[in-house]
């Protein structure tokens, strides 16, 4: 079997007092698509600075690419594609002009290939367009252009598409899986659950604790045991007080215009019931299917 790409042993970062890591472990196999959620400043950005080699970790090990993260960062730096949450685009360049900027920064001065470039991830035809007239899904195809640039074998996205319309972040997610298709290793973090369905494994982050590593799929399973019910009744605000007091119900909660109820224990007739005996007009229960916002929940309570 092959080396996996990213090794994490006991990862830990501290801040005075605050520890933002803590004890994480992980690895990454060749071709892998994973993603690392959780909320802001849940500790996805501090890992992936370390693992770059841009912050000493406080305890612990990692190597990425069989090259030590503190002893041999510039090895890394130099063999990965890193996109973070705000990349320096110069508004007042081009796109062909940025790209050729940052391409020269990794010794890249072949124009060919930084038009190829381009067109990868999209932005073929708008070489001349000026930077600070795209719109911010445009901006981030930039950015992740030029995190490909060199191309690497690994790459690193830290919320690539924060701030983008939905849209945008699901021609994002093709253009990650394209990348992937071609042998490229992506870690990427998010804080958006749907996003997360897409990666084959998804690592779950809270407090700065590596909460859970699997795929979605298994994540579902064993996080979630209990059954899934979509309860359509109203008042919302008083069927949620209402079914959060019945015994074996483990958790209740807004999903849109209905209540989300998860229980091992009660079944939809007596939900109905109860609900019907405090004057709540049901219009129907029905079963549903656990998301990764369902396993985060259960995870972080």
């Amino acid at each position: 079997m092959a080396e996996p790409v990213i090794v994490v042993e006991n990862l830990t970062r501290r801040f005075g007092d605050f520890v933002a890591v803590d004890h994480i472990n992980f690895e990454v196999q060749a071709g892998e698509v994973v993603g690392y959620l959780g909320p802001n400043g849940s500790g996805k950005t501090t890992t992936i600075r370390m693992l770059l080699g841009l912050l000493k970790p406080s305890d612990g090990k990692a190597t990425v690419l069989g090259y030590d993260v503190f002893k041999q960062s510039e090895d890394i730096r130099a063999r990965v594609g890193y996109m973070s949450q705000k990349f320096a685009i110069y508004d007042d360049l081009t796109t062909l002009e940025n790209l050729t900027f940052y391409g020269g920064v990794y010794g890249i001065n072949d124009k060919a290939r930084i038009l190829h470039t381009l067109e990868l991830v999209g932005l073929k035809g708008h070489e001349h367009t000026l930077t600070g007239d795209m719109s911010t899904g445009w901006r981030q195809r930039l950015s992740l252009g030029i995190a490909l640039v060199h191309e690497p074998k690994l790459l690193f996205l830290d919320e690539p598409t924060s701030g983008v319309d939905p849209t945008a972040r699901r021609a994002f997610w093709d253009l990650i899986y394209e990348l992937a298709e071609g042998g490229v290793t992506i870690l990427v973090t998010t804080h958006y659950m749907d996003e997360a369905e897409y990666c084959e494994r998804v690592g779950v982050m809270r407090d700065g604790k590596l909460l859970a590593m699997d795929t979605p799929t298994n994540l579902k399973k064993k996080i979630i045991t209990g059954d899934v019910w979509e309860v359509f009744a109203y008042p919302l605000e008083q069927g949620i007080e209402l079914l959060s007091t019945m015994e074996g119900v483990e958790r209740v909660g807004l999903a849109g215009d209905h209540l989300r109820v998860i229980s091992s224990q009660v079944k939809k007739e007596a939900m109905s019931d109860l609900l019907s005996r405090e004057n709540i007009r049901v219009e129907k229960i029905e079963s549903g299917e656990a998301t990764l916002e369902d396993v985060f929940l259960a995870l972080a309570r």
